[in-house]
């Protein structure tokens, strides 16, 4: 008997954590289905605007991606992570307006300097905690944005026109960017690769490092690693991540604007991480998308919407501080709780 019992005891303990995994896999699961859904109906309407601002919705999605990396999972709060974007739009306007007109080369490159601009920034920034990586982060995007902003082989102030349309070759077909429920598709599957390897990553011993970093910083070297390695190791991700989606702004809107590179585009990302769930992943991609909706909807009625925008964030901040995704998780969790409760009854 008390052996029976232990078996139930265990079996009831191990379905709690699937039911938390369901739970967050069910809200990945709505994220996209409802983003094919939303392309079935504009591509029904015919609304070419609507699916730019939803592509460009994921694209800006993909830095709050990156941001919540080092937010939500290491507790370091970048306050420049828009340099990183920028830089991705940069290298690959420049390499696909005057090397040559291939998305994967663009990629490639934006990798491989992505990588190496990670590695440098975050020697500098990783040194200092709290404020004082925030204060580092931020003043690192802004000498960048002001050397770009009067570097007339940049483009200067007027940044980069005048990037071809592509063909992207995805081998059995080929995709056009200029046709926008392609782009968009593109964008949508490019953005849930991101997402997946990030999820991934998360839960490897790199992950988990990270979170304990964010736990107890001063505990890590008690377990056998360099604390300073590790934030270096998700520094240079989050680097990685935020340019590999900045990469895809210049296929979508054809020109690159030093305005990518501003304090503006990383306090947004952060506030889509705040909103959307901070340390959630998939929070951001929500947070991403409401908050352009919302910019555009309030925008059409008055030119103050970053007022409106403002209060709302302020609202959501005090009154839902863990964000969309930091409750409704909880929620759907406790209905697929019940829900398994009922199927072991039967």
């Amino acid at each position: 008997m008390p052996e029976a019992m232990s078996s139930r005891a265990v079996a009831a303990a191990a379905a709690v954590p699937r039911a938390r995994l369901r739970a967050t896999q069910v809200l990945v699961w709505l994220f996209f289905a409802g983003a094919l859904v939303f392309a079935a109906i504009a591509a029904l309407a015919g609304d070419v605007f609507f699916f730019r601002l939803a592509t460009e919705a994921l694209i800006f999605g993909g830095l709050a991606l990156a941001v919540d990396v080092l937010l939500g999972r290491t507790g370091l709060l970048p306050l420049g992570h828009a340099l990183f974007f920028g830089l991705g739009a940069y290298v690959a306007g420049l390499v696909l307006k005057h090397w040559a007109a291939s998305f994967w080369l663009a990629l490639g490159v934006v990798f491989a300097t992505s990588l190496v601009a990670g590695v440098i920034g975050g020697v500098i920034a990783i040194r200092a905690k709290g404020v004082y990586f925030a204060l580092i982060s931020f003043g690192l995007a802004q000498v960048v944005s002001k050397i770009v902003f009067n570097t007339r082989e940049l483009g200067a102030s007027d940044g980069i026109i005048g990037i071809p349309e592509l063909r992207i070759d995805l081998g059995l077909f080929s995709l056009n960017a200029a046709h926008a429920p392609s782009m968009f598709l593109l964008t949508l599957a490019y953005m849930g690769m991101l997402y997946a390897v990030t999820a991934w990553l998360m839960n490897t011993p790199l992950g988990r490092l990270l979170s304990a970093i964010k736990a107890n910083e001063h505990r890590v070297p008690f377990l056998g690693f360099d604390p300073w390695r590790v934030k270096l190791g998700g520094y240079t991700y989050s680097a990685i991540v935020a340019a590999m989606s900045g990469a895809l702004y210049p296929v979508l809107r054809g020109f690159v604007s030093p305005e990518l590179l501003f304090f503006q585009v990383s306090v947004n990302a952060v506030i889509n991480v705040i909103v959307g769930g901070t340390g959630t992943l998939i929070g951001p991609l929500y947070g991403s998308v409401l908050l352009t909706g919302l910019k555009s909807i309030v925008g059409s009625y008055t030119a103050h919407h970053l007022i409106v925008i403002g209060l709302l964030f302020m609202a959501s901040v005090v009154f839902f501080p863990r964000g969309l995704i930091g409750y409704a998780a909880p929620a759907l969790q406790r209905a697929l709780d019940r829900w398994t409760a009922r199927r072991a009854g039967r």
